[in-house]
């Protein structure tokens, strides 16, 4: 049987929790940087499903902004002025990070970063004294413009002077993490994914369910994501590679652009059942052996249509039995489950896989159940999962 066990992990304090109907003092995460640093565009892309290149109309944040975030995770999320001094008389510091689980601060890495970083600097030491439990996320943004030895360069020059610093200071004991980001790109995706996946108290037990439903299913990798944001909530112990994570990212669309036309309306109780296939334009040259031409010059895309329907909300599929599939030309296919309202899981394996393809659909159900039970102890209680079978 499946048994959610006791995670076990340096989880900072004022860590984030699913929804709760009782939950009032929300947890917050801060975002800071200097003027024209790109806090805005990544907060519009992530949360707003704005496209890059409509930020460029963005103007300079003016005032400090609070959003409530409402996914799988409920959260506030604070927008700060990049000219806001946190000695100001209308800033109070204690009331500020308290219930701080993490402070975003962006970095913009095609200007010159020496003023953002004594800014970094100053940030770190006042939040640390006030609230040693904060993690300090540092995006290092815009990297688009940058070859990839400059990339490593400004990366290892803005650690090691940020270092500097802090050890001038005594200070040793900071959670400082370093992400090279950009909104044209899933770098910004996966940055936020692992900024919320260690204020996840859950997190060790979530990649054990996920390891199991791998080694039992031949799934080759599999992510947990919520829906609103496609940021991924936890993934199996292997290696993230970006290729895949974007095959499975952009699964998600795909599926949301399907389901709204093959959806279960009040007027229509039947639901389209089978496949839809899909001709891609034909390209010429290049090698379709890669993950990424997979995605891209597919010959084939079919998309399972069970069930699926868009919803004006957060959830993307009808029903907690909702699944599609997406077959790709170099002998993969993407496996996408729902597992609630806000999460779904979207897994990458092996085409021939299908042939047991009721044994996928029984697993990924199991799995769907204990996620369930793990998130969400307090939702109407289930009946026990079942166990998986090989």
């Amino acid at each position: 049987m499946l048994v959610a066990g006791d995670p076990k992990s340096n989880v900072p304090q004022h860590a984030w929790m699913p929804l709760s109907s009782g939950q009032t003092a929300k947890p917050r995460l801060l975002v800071m940087g200097l003027r024209r640093s790109g806090k805005s565009s990544i907060l519009n892309v992530v949360f707003n499903k704005m496209s890059p290149n409509e930020t460029l109309f963005l103007e300079s944040t003016s005032i400090m902004s609070r959003n409530d975030i409402l996914s799988f995770l409920d959260f506030q999320l604070w927008d700060f002025p990049g000219n806001l001094e946190l000695g100001d008389s209308t800033v109070d510091p204690g009331l500020l990070f308290q219930q701080c689980g993490a402070l975003v601060f962006v970095i913009d890495a095609q200007d010159e970063y020496i003023g953002a970083l004594r800014r970094l600097y100053e940030v770190i030491i006042l939040a640390h004294r006030l609230n040693s439990t904060i993690t300090f996320e540092v995006f290092i943004h815009k990297i688009d413009g940058l070859s990839d030895e400059h990339k490593i360069d400004t990366q290892r020059d803005i650690y090691q002077r940020l270092h500097d610093e802090l050890a001038e200071s005594n200070v040793h004991d900071v959670h400082l993490s370093f992400h090279l980001t950009s909104i044209y790109d899933h770098s910004i995706f996966e940055a936020f994914s692992k900024v919320i996946q260690k204020l996840i108290p859950q997190l060790p037990t979530l990649e054990n369910l996920l390891n199991m439903l791998c080694s039992n299913t031949n799934v080759e990798k599999v992510f947990l994501f919520d829906t609103a944001s496609k940021i991924y909530i936890a993934t199996d112990s292997s290696p993230v590679d970006m290729q895949s994570y974007e095959l499975c990212s952009d699964m998600i669309d795909v599926v949301m652009d399907i389901s709204s036309i093959y959806a279960r309306t009040q007027h229509a109780k039947a639901t389209p059942s089978g496949y839809l296939s899909l001709q891609p334009p034909s390209t010429n040259g290049g090698s379709s052996n890669g993950r990424a031409q997979a995605s891209s010059n597919a010959a084939v895309l079919e998309a399972a249509a069970n069930g699926m329907a868009r919803d004006p909300g957060l959830a993307i599929v009808e029903d907690d039995e909702s699944h599609a599939t997406i077959r790709l030309n170099n002998g993969q296919a993407l496996y996408l489950r729902q597992v609630n309202q806000h999460l779904v899981l979207v897994s990458l394996l092996r085409d021939d896989s299908f042939e047991r393809q009721g044994l996928i659909h029984y697993n990924f159900g199991c799995i769907s159940e204990a996620l369930n039970m793990v998130l969400m102890p307090e939702s109407p209680a289930t009946a026990a999962p079942h166990q998986l079978h090989i």
